[in-house]
């Protein structure tokens, strides 16, 4: 294996395993933001897990984190949460959850 291929093969490698954290932190941040939502609609325990797992599903609907503020914007409607602050919270908890897949 040539210098060039070792190189190579650890360029492939942080890109796979910086693929993960990138996966990781969406789901997280997904996670805390169903439980947020889950909060301001008056949800707790296992109704406000179960909220939280249906948010971080949405995300796979289609690529991008679109899908996912779509639902939320959608349940929180009703108690006049709007599209700005949902996309803050969203930037606000990917933050939280970067430092907390990094402290692990």
């Amino acid at each position: 294996m040539t210098t060039f291929d070792k190189r190579e093969e650890g360029f492939e490698k942080k890109f796979a395993h910086d693929e993960e954290l990138k996966f990781k932190a969406y789901a997280r941040r997904n996670k805390l933001l169903g439980l947020w939502a889950a909060e301001l609609l008056g949800k707790t325990g296992p109704d406000a897990d179960a909220y939280a797992k249906e948010v971080v599903m949405a995300d796979f609907e289609e690529a991008g984190e679109d899908d996912v503020a779509r639902k939320v914007i959608a349940d929180l409607a009703p108690t006049g949460v709007n599209d700005q602050q949902v996309r803050a919270k969203m930037n606000e908890l990917l933050a939280i959850a970067v430092a907390q897949i990094q402290s692990e």
